[in-house]
């Protein structure tokens, strides 16, 4: 893929993740892609991906917009900036308004998205919605613990 054909299929992409339309952003990726989401976990497949977007992000929030910067690709792998907005409708959260800005890691087969992964400080998010500090904690206790445990950290940590 070159870079030109890798914004627009981040400008599908941010779209339909915008509009919540979980058909045309599970397009953007393969049949067997994984999404890797830091909330919501791994979701395999399209239609998994496609339910994610439409029944997790756009359930737990409204004034959903989502939007990939400063795009990059080498081929089989691209990188983007991207930045979200949306107000929670979490019924503890109702109403807070919460801005996130993450990298964004995409692998890249047959002109889709094959594997999705990203880096986001969730703890910015959850300090806007306005959870509790105990909370708070604990989530990124088990983020860090999380991260320590996957495959590529713990080769990089033994090296």
């Amino acid at each position: 893929m070159n870079q030109d054909e890798f914004a627009a299929l981040l400008a599908r992409f941010s779209a339909a993740a915008t509009a919540g339309d979980g058909k045309a952003f599970a397009e953007c990726f393969t049949q067997d892609a994984v999404y890797h989401d830091y909330i919501y976990g791994d979701h395999k497949g399209r239609a998994e991906i496609a339910h994610m977007l439409t029944e997790l992000f756009h359930r737990d929030a409204r004034d959903y917009d989502w939007r990939m910067i400063d795009p990059v690709c080498n081929g089989d792998l691209g990188y983007a900036w991207s930045l979200s907005k949306f107000t929670s409708t979490l019924p503890a959260y109702e109403g807070n308004e919460i801005v996130i800005d993450g990298m964004s890691r995409f692998e890249l087969r047959d002109g889709l998205i094959s594997d999705y992964r990203e880096s986001v400080n969730g703890g910015v998010a959850m300090a806007q919605l306005g959870v509790e500090e105990p909370r708070l904690v604990g989530v990124l206790r088990k983020w860090a613990r999380q991260l320590r445990a996957r495959p590529e950290v713990q080769a990089y940590l033994k090296s």
